[in-house]
């Protein structure tokens, strides 16, 4: 299984469970910007507790690990689970959309577009993955996320709602990272 399949596998499996979601992350970075490498896919998800034996039946032994423990925590928590594919080491980090401002706002906004050339999935809009990828860094995140800021930018230039990206990167705090991006699109 590559990253392509196992997100195709986790977009129907979620969709046939009646499961929310919505793709962000690296995966959406890509959807969105420049292409680079990944080996997981994370997805912000609405679960609740009857969906645990679905998606345990779905991603279940051999070719899956997932807990039932770590996963009804984070339904409780509001965090994050993995589920695993040993074979290939790769891994879905499923996370439990929070009751924050934020959170219900990159929700709704999500939009559908496809995956490949034939299935269409849910991702989360541009600005959303931008202001997330911002909030990352700032915690202490890695240079990779201001290169996939930069990368959408740069790709989706224009096609960016200017007015919320502004209003969410004074509300999360991340104006220092936002000032970082910019100076990194002009000089290049």
């Amino acid at each position: 299984m590559d990253v392509p399949e196992l997100l195709l596998h986790t977009t129907s499996v979620l969709e046939s469970l009646g499961i929310e979601y919505r793709i962000v992350g690296s995966i959406a970075s890509i959807a969105y910007g420049e292409p680079r490498f990944t080996n997981d896919v994370d997805i912000i998800v609405r679960l609740r507790l009857e969906h645990v034996k679905g998606l345990l039946k779905v991603f279940s032994p051999p070719e899956f690990y997932c807990s039932e423990q770590a996963m009804v925590h984070a339904i409780h928590r509001k965090f994050q689970f993995n589920v695993i594919h040993p074979a290939s080491g790769l891994k879905v980090d499923f996370i439990v959309v929070s009751d924050s401002e934020f959170d219900q706002s990159r929700f709704r906004r999500g939009k559908r577009q496809l995956i490949d050339q034939v299935n269409e999935a849910w991702f989360a809009s541009s600005e959303d993955v931008i202001l997330k990828k911002l909030v990352y860094f700032h915690e202490g995140g890695s240079e990779k996320h201001l290169r996939d800021v930069a990368g959408i930018l740069k790709v989706q230039a224009g096609k960016t709602e200017t007015e919320y990206l502004e209003h969410w990167v004074t509300a999360l705090g991340v104006e220092e990272e936002w000032l970082l991006v910019q100076e990194r699109l002009k000089r290049q």
